[in-house]
């Protein structure tokens, strides 16, 4: 039995997780999706980078387990990553679902074209949630897309304006690259250089950037998958 601590990405609450953690869990995995503080139910609570951070790491720490599978999707890579430092020896592995990954000193919004973004965080706060359109060619359904959208909330600027911090080399932690090849067929240039360590491993998935909605099972199989390799 392994146990995975699930994080979405961006506007999403643990909610997104329920039909991969139904599938982990029919394989026998104990499975702990999170929402992050300021997203879903936790939405009136204040956040930055560090508490998305500290937010995984409790879970880890109340629940004591051993061989613990990090996994985050998208923006929730950047506080898994530095969450998988401070877990010790509870990791077994760090899953980064199509994800950014955190760089020592840069914020989630580093290294991409995100002007737009940076002015709605200054004007409101919040990373305004996307809308149905915006979710074309990802395959989704009309139903997977109304179930995102729907379930979507702002999400915290803060978090994505902050600095990660990282106290040692993340291409030395034992991690899975889940690349999603209609969002893009090649990883960006932190991962792919993160990619040249003898400790990371890349797998394709033949979907979107969103594969707990349009691919479940696939997903739950990659992650099974990757607690053998632990």
């Amino acid at each position: 039995m392994t146990n995975f601590v699930l994080v979405a990405g961006t506007w999403l609450g643990a909610w997104a997780w329920d039909e991969v953690a139904a599938e982990l869990r029919a394989a026998g995995h104990d499975v702990h999706p999170v929402t992050l503080s300021g997203l879903a139910e936790k939405q009136e609570l204040p956040a930055g980078q560090q508490t998305h951070v500290q937010d995984i790491v409790d879970v880890v720490e109340r629940l004591d387990p051993r061989d613990v599978v990090l996994v985050g999707h998208s923006y929730a890579g950047v506080p898994v990553g530095q969450a998988a430092e401070r877990i010790g020896d509870r990791l077994a592995r760090v899953v980064f679902v199509d994800a950014m990954v955190p760089v020592d000193g840069e914020s989630a919004l580093s290294g991409w074209p995100s002007e737009p973004v940076r002015e709605a965080i200054a004007a409101s706060g919040f990373w305004p949630p996307l809308t149905a359109r915006d979710y074309a060619g990802q395959d989704l359904t009309d139903e997977q897309i109304a179930r995102i959208v729907n379930g979507s909330t702002p999400h915290p600027g803060a978090t994505a304006t902050e600095p990660a911090v990282l106290r040692g080399d993340l291409g030395e932690l034992p991690a899975t690259y889940v690349k999603c090849l209609r969002d893009g067929d090649e990883p960006m240039p932190v991962v792919a250089e993160l990619l040249k360590s003898d400790r990371w491993e890349l797998i394709e998935m033949d979907t979107g950037h969103w594969p707990m909605f349009s691919g479940p099972r696939e997903l739950a199989r990659v992650l099974h998958e990757s607690a053998t390799r632990t």
